[in-house]
């Protein structure tokens, strides 16, 4: 994957006003029974059971060994836990639930494609949604309305989610189009996710990948709830050591491909894995950068040997 191509008035919308992308293919699962919080608990790395209705978490499911098996956004809707989770990392979240619920009152629902899920991204999301009682901090949600479309409006770090049935998509889009929400390629969303830097699933992100080293801790682990698979390794790392890599931004002095190595003083220490050509910030690159080349570093990448800086996140 070459370096992603942006559009200026693409990225001006989403940095300055607003923009719209379909987000539908996202996986969605539903969990509903006595027991779905308490299950879930056990499965995955954040406080599920302290969620309540109109709250919501970011978490990891995990191997015993604490490496992830995907990420997932979890929502108390106070009639079921409703789960989206990257597309790769869907079978494997499905088939879990499936696995481990046994003995549970949980019942286990797909919505992937029941629903749609449109992102906006932008300052003026929220008057373009036009959800007035959604609270500001992330993963808060409401049930809305919007020029006739019923919707849950989900507060993410960016903008607002609007999850609605899927045969509504196509007239919840032009609604925003009406409201003045310009529609915004893949490619400039990601340029925003990766200027945030925010690690993705798939692309940054693999079973690998412990959640500490890719800077997770804070959103998506908690300490202080019971027994969950991988909670070993992760409180271990987090009490006694050091990741020997983390997710870093690096600052390119020009277009680099995903898959490029990234050297410190002859010794490969990470490998891109995200890169955009932002127009604010210039060539940029997510990547796990081993602890010899701290932020300040200065890297060479790929065949090339494009000079970059490594750097804390986000970007700016």
């Amino acid at each position: 994957m070459s370096t992603l191509s942006i559009e200026a008035d693409e990225y001006a919308a989403a940095t300055t006003s607003a923009g719209w992308v379909d987000r539908s293919e996202r996986g969605k699962l539903a969990l509903t029974g006595a027991d779905a919080k308490e299950f879930l608990q056990g499965q995955v790395s954040n406080d599920v059971v302290a969620l309540t209705p109109g709250s919501g978490c970011y978490a990891a499911l995990l191997t015993p060994k604490g490496k992830m098996l995907g990420d997932l956004r979890i929502l108390d809707t106070g009639e079921e836990l409703l789960l989206d989770t990257e597309r790769v990392a869907l079978q494997e979240l499905f088939n879990t639930i499936r696995r481990f619920s046994l003995g549970y009152d949980v019942q286990l629902h797909k919505r992937t494609v029941e629903r749609g899920l449109v992102s906006l991204l932008g300052p003026d999301s929220d008057r373009i949604a036009a959800v007035a009682a959604l609270p500001a901090a992330e993963y808060a949600h409401v049930a809305a309305t919007l020029d006739g479309v019923q919707l849950r409006a989900v507060r993410t770090d960016a903008g607002i989610d609007l999850i609605c049935a899927s045969d509504q998509t196509a007239q919840l889009t032009r609604a925003l189009g009406g409201r003045g929400a310009e529609p915004i390629s893949d490619a400039t969303a990601e340029c925003i996710r990766i200027e945030r830097g925010r690690p993705r699933y798939g692309i940054d992100l693999d079973d690998s990948v412990i959640p500490q080293e890719a800077g997770l801790n804070a959103r998506a682990v908690s300490f202080q709830k019971g027994c969950y698979v991988g909670q070993e390794t992760v409180a271990r790392l987090f009490y006694r050591g050091k990741p020997n890599r983390q997710l870093r931004g690096l600052q390119l002095g020009g277009p680099a491909p995903v898959g490029s190595e990234v050297v410190s003083a002859e010794r490969v220490v990470g490998r891109l894995s995200s890169v955009a050509a932002s127009p604010r910030f210039g060539e940029l690159g997510l990547a796990l950068v081993r602890r010899e080349a701290p932020p300040g570093s200065d890297v060479l990448v790929g065949d090339e040997r494009v000079p970059a800086i490594v750097t804390e996140l986000p970007f700016g």
